[in-house]
């Protein structure tokens, strides 16, 4: 019988912390429902120390989720451990997740201590990390570039204190595959106790190595991956989720292993992570890019046309990429969306189908097809939004080569003195262009002057009627915000993400005073 390979899913911790990947609490929970669905084994939740809203969110996701494993992220500190559990106890079975550096760059320059203050802080914070929970997991960060020696003392040592889990790192990307499979070998086999734990690998992907990586190791006896939907994390990324499921499930004969994975809830994962996070997938993504099963070569054509086999090696139904289906329209009932919400994965409340039903609506007046990477849009706006301090109510805007400079006229509720009742703002003003001039505008009338680090608008679907998705990236007064809108009309949608990543930074404000 094939060993089992235990997935370990950081996109809400690694994941998450990287540019652009900032999630709210609702949409953290219903990635983490959805990374469920998919079959992870371990979600690792987050890192509480890190951030009271940290703290929350993986208090909440731990309270959220099923039997799966939830992990939260702590150096090798007992304040860390200790904030680490208090999230994580919620959840049926937690698990802590501590770490310490163990190359003599780190020791020296981080820490500033010799490698036997190191090997005591990982036995301290192993032995009181077992004392809360049985279920313990100890990273050697930079096990790469660390000597094999010290990392293979640390690792005995974490192992007797109790860990059941060990992760050797690829921090920064460095190793190549075939040196960081034969680490693995090294210490499996040099290890005395290496029978008592399950060894791990989280690889970077800073040389684009991170999945050749993962497998080597995973053929030299690691039985955990630590990976991202998409590959997304810091710098260059993560080894990403799908392309080692798929690897290991198509090439069975070579790796014979197994996962627990729904290999059908690839596609639906990755695509749910980038309308969260307002990132498209790459058309050349390995695993479920839009190319990935697309074949313009005449050569290629023909062969596909006798055989699928002669040009692909998996099918878009193995990852759940069966074609976009119209799911609803402007007949559908609220019970049907209500139903179509769940088999998503969508968990609302009634409160919020009605807030997307009407949006369904509104929608299915002025688009022919309504999809399901629609009804995420709407999702996403009308019901994971987080409370607004200012909404978009009404907009419009003049640009052409008239003579008269583009301009805009806006009106946005204000919230912030009573959320039940708004104030009514209205404003003119000019810009260089249409989206220069809503941004200009709603300044004025916030009293504000963030800088735009970064615009982007990408169709949520295909056809000249797709919704416009919109992200843009501020910075206020040494805050960074990142806000998302979509509409049919993507200056509206602009407006709306604009606004959106305002309401972030305010929200960012009040917590730091409330501190």
């Amino acid at each position: 019988m094939s060993d089992k390979v235990y997935i370990f899913d950081t996109t809400l911790r690694d994941g998450e912390q990287s540019p652009g990947a900032t999630m709210n609490m609702a949409e953290k929970i219903a990635m983490a429902r959805q990374l469920e669905k998919l079959g992870v084994d371990i979600i690792e939740a987050g890192f509480p120390a890190a951030s009271q809203g940290d703290f929350e969110a993986v208090t909440e996701i731990a309270k959220s989720v099923g039997d799966i494993q939830v992990a939260a992220l702590c150096r090798a500190l007992k304040g860390d451990i200790d904030r680490a559990f208090e999230a994580v106890k919620h959840a049926k079975n937690p698990r802590i997740h501590t770490f310490i550096a163990t190359s003599d760059i780190h020791m020296k320059h981080k820490f500033n201590k010799e490698p036997d203050e190191i090997l005591e802080m990982a036995r301290q914070a192993v032995r009181h990390a077992v004392s809360l929970t049985p279920n313990v997991e100890f990273s050697a960060e930079d096990a790469s570039r660390s000597r094999k020696e010290f990392l293979a003392q640390i690792v005995e040592v974490a192992i007797a204190e109790g860990a059941t889990t060990i992760n050797i790192p690829d921090t920064v990307g460095y190793a190549q595959p075939e040196e960081f499979g034969k680490l693995i070998e090294y210490l499996i086999k040099n290890v005395p106790n290496s029978d008592k734990a399950v060894f791990s690998v989280h690889c970077h992907n800073d040389l684009g190595l991170s999945c050749a990586n993962t497998l080597a190791a995973i053929r030299a006896g690691a039985r955990q991956a630590e990976v991202t939907l998409s590959g997304i994390g810091e710098r260059a990324g993560n080894a990403a989720l799908e392309e080692v499921i798929m690897a290991l499930h198509t090439r069975k004969d070579y790796y014979d292993v197994e996962t627990s994975i729904i290999t059908e809830e690839l596609f639906p994962s990755c695509r749910r992570l980038a309308t969260t996070i307002g990132q498209p997938i790459s058309p050349y993504k390995a695993i479920v890019g839009a190319n990935a099963f697309a074949h313009e070569s005449g050569i290629h054509q023909d062969g596909m046309l006798k055989n699928r086999q002669t040009y692909e090696i998996m099918t878009p139904e193995s990852i759940g990429k069966k074609g976009t289906s119209i799911v609803i329209g402007k007949h559908s009932g609220r019970n049907a969306l209500g139903s179509k919400l769940s088999e998503m994965g969508y968990e609302l409340n009634d409160e919020q189908i009605s807030r997307v039903f009407a949006a369904v609506k509104t929608l299915a007046d002025k688009k022919e097809e309504i999809f399901d990477e629609d009804v995420e849009a709407l999702v996403l706006e009308e019901a994971y939004r987080i409370h607004d301090l200012y909404r978009v109510k009404e907009l419009s805007v003049f640009s052409g080569t008239a003579g008269v400079s583009p301009h805009a006229a806006i009106v946005l509720e204000d919230f912030s003195a009573d959320k039940n009742n708004p104030v009514r703002m209205q404003e003119v003003g000019f810009g260089d262009g249409p989206i220069n001039a809503v941004f200009s505008t709603i300044n004025k009338m916030v009293n504000r002057k963030p800088k735009l680090e970064l615009y982007s608008v990408n169709a949520v679907t295909g056809g000249t009627d797709a919704q416009g998705a919109v992200t843009v990236h501020i910075t206020d007064n040494g805050f960074k915000s990142i806000g998302r809108g979509s509409d049919e009309d993507i200056i509206v949608a602009s407006a709306k993400a604009y606004v959106n990543a305002i309401n972030r930074v305010e929200r960012m404000k009040q917590e730091k005073n409330n501190a």
